[in-house]
């Protein structure tokens, strides 16, 4: 599903108020040798962490609905998962790198719940929202110093986008069969032979007082 989620952020970070501009947007790690490469005004979403949200995990189970709102399955709640993107801008210079900044900002603030209906394939599927935090505090056991350092690169102004995902329970567990038809109960007297029963069906709510019968019987 971390794919999906790049899916997401290439049309929310190419769109917006950089609709239209054609820069390209890259997911590639911003090395040395990648800065050197890049011909064209280019934003990067660098994913430098994973992990889950611990906060977030619920035990029991949850039940899994058909297109008719019944409970076919049975499965595990899901799991959340913070992915850890360093959004920057590349461009020939500085002050263009602020303006597309800024315009990411502008675009992304907007936009830190995202429903299911517009999320892809299976991250979809799971019917929860996508949650974005947008240049929030660092809280990762990296700094971002740290993080261009081990890229070898120099430190470069950035956004830090965190986006937390869903990702389905596992395993799933088949639902029991719907009841469609009423409680079946037999009953017979005392002194009656058990090869000839008198056999009655009763509804749901007349169990209670068959039972109360069979016992005053005794």
């Amino acid at each position: 599903m971390i794919h999906e989620v790049d899916e997401v952020l290439k049309g929310l970070l190419g769109g917006g108020a950089l609709a239209g501009s054609g820069i390209e947007v890259s997911f590639d790690a911003p090395t040395r040798d990648w800065a050197a490469r890049r011909n064209a005004p280019t934003i990067n979403a660098y994913l430098y962490d994973l992990r889950e949200d611990v906060k977030r995990r619920h035990q029991g189970i949850a039940p899994v609905r058909d297109d008719h709102d019944m409970v076919v399955k049975h499965r595990s709640p899901p799991r959340w998962f913070r992915l850890s993107y360093l959004v920057t801008a590349w461009t020939r210079r500085a002050e263009d790198e602020h303006r597309v900044l800024s315009a990411l900002l502008a675009t992304l603030l907007p936009r830190e719940q995202l429903p299911s209906s517009e999320l892809p394939g299976a991250l979809g599927a799971v019917g929860l929202p996508v949650q974005l935090t947008v240049a929030g505090d660092h809280t990762e056991s990296r700094s971002l110093a740290e993080i261009w350092s081990a890229l070898g690169g120099e430190l470069k102004p950035s956004i830090d986008l965190v986006v937390i995902v869903p990702f389905p329970g596992y395993p799933e567990y088949d639902a029991g069969p719907l009841v469609t038809e009423g409680m079946v109960v037999r009953a017979r007297r005392v002194d009656e032979p058990e090869a000839a029963p008198d056999v009655r069906a009763h509804r749901p709510h007349q169990v209670a007082t068959a039972r109360q019968s069979r016992g005053a019987a005794t």
